[in-house]
């Protein structure tokens, strides 16, 4: 884990407390912020790690073998089962065992959990007799689980018991800095990676690596900066912003040659009119979609394409 913005150090310190305290934990975060490497530290700075960590995505688990995946099965529990198997619960006892998208999970498969929660007893599929094991809980989703409760697609009582302690991981467009730390280690990683000579990232690829909104967060960072290190051919990485609408280096003033806050202000106000462009053509047009795309409200984003004058008129399929 890479950062040393005020929101990064936060969630570090938050982890080093967490890691102390031996309860179930709920990590919230957007796509690409790190749950999984959040969730190996708190395991690895506890007491379990000597013992297995085991993540497991929720949403590649089929309702139908829920209870077999987690739980195991004996010999004859159904078609096919023709030895018993330990489930992940066993595998991971003594350890810890990553619940990741766990907003994923069928209703059958939330009562299973639960029943385990409560008391680290477990019977496996086609037994006759409880089981105990010793394993943390570390779910992780980038879904508003209060809201699904509310809606009736995740169990309350299961969201209490997840949530005994609970993480947030900040996006990557909250951690100012950072995303220049980052790139600077993904740009060293895959060239070591590739027996390549190290490459430096050009001033502006960083100018506007710190303006962007990285939707995909520290993933999306990560594959746009070993896309382009594999691909370019100088000792130098450049990528252009996102969006069709840039200006050329002959149009652009020097930045030199104005105060720094002026050349800020030019720098900002560019990535806004790229960024809007990108998104409103990804939503084709809808506003209320692009603003959701944005993460932000509807009336903020509409100031924004007010602001620099964005066409919002939908692109038209060619005949």
């Amino acid at each position: 884990m890479i950062g040393n913005s005020p929101a990064f150090r936060e969630a570090v310190r938050l982890i080093e407390r967490i890691a102390q305290y031996d309860v179930p934990v709920l990590i919230l975060g957007e796509s690409g912020t790190g749950k999984e490497l959040a969730a190996r530290a708190i395991h690895y700075q506890g007491s379990r790690r000597v013992h297995p960590f085991i993540p497991v995505n929720c949403g590649a688990l089929p309702d139908t073998l829920i209870e077999s995946e987690l739980f195991g099965h004996e010999r004859g529990a159904f078609t096919d089962a023709r030895t018993a198997r330990v489930g992940l619960i066993g595998c991971a006892n003594g350890g810890t065992l990553f619940l990741d998208e766990v907003d994923c999970l069928s209703q059958k498969a939330q009562v299973t959990l639960l029943r385990f929660l409560q008391d680290q007893q477990y019977r496996p599929l086609g037994g006759d007799r409880e089981q105990h094991a010793d394993t943390r809980i570390i779910a992780a989703t980038n879904r508003d689980l209060e809201q699904l409760c509310t809606r009736g697609q995740f169990r309350l009582d299961l969201y209490y018991r997840l949530s005994i302690l609970d993480l947030r991981l900040p996006p990557l467009r909250e951690r100012p800095g950072d995303p220049t730390l980052l790139a600077r280690h993904f740009a060293a990683k895959v060239a070591a990676r590739h027996a390549m000579q190290p490459k430096d990232i050009g001033a502006r690829t960083l100018s506007w690596f710190e303006c962007w909104a990285w939707p995909g967060n520290v993933r999306e960072l990560e594959n746009l900066l070993f896309r382009a290190v594999l691909l370019s051919d100088g000792d130098v990485v450049d990528i252009e912003p996102p969006g069709e609408t840039t200006l050329t280096d002959d149009l652009r003033p020097d930045p030199l040659q104005l105060s720094f806050s002026k050349a800020k202000a030019d720098t900002v106000a560019r990535f806004e009119r790229l960024y809007v462009e990108a998104v409103l053509k990804r939503a084709n047009g809808n506003v209320t979609l692009a603003a959701q795309l944005a993460g932000k409200e509807r009336r903020a984003f509409g100031k924004l394409l007010k602001k620099h004058a964005v066409d919002r008129t939908p692109v038209r399929p060619e005949a």
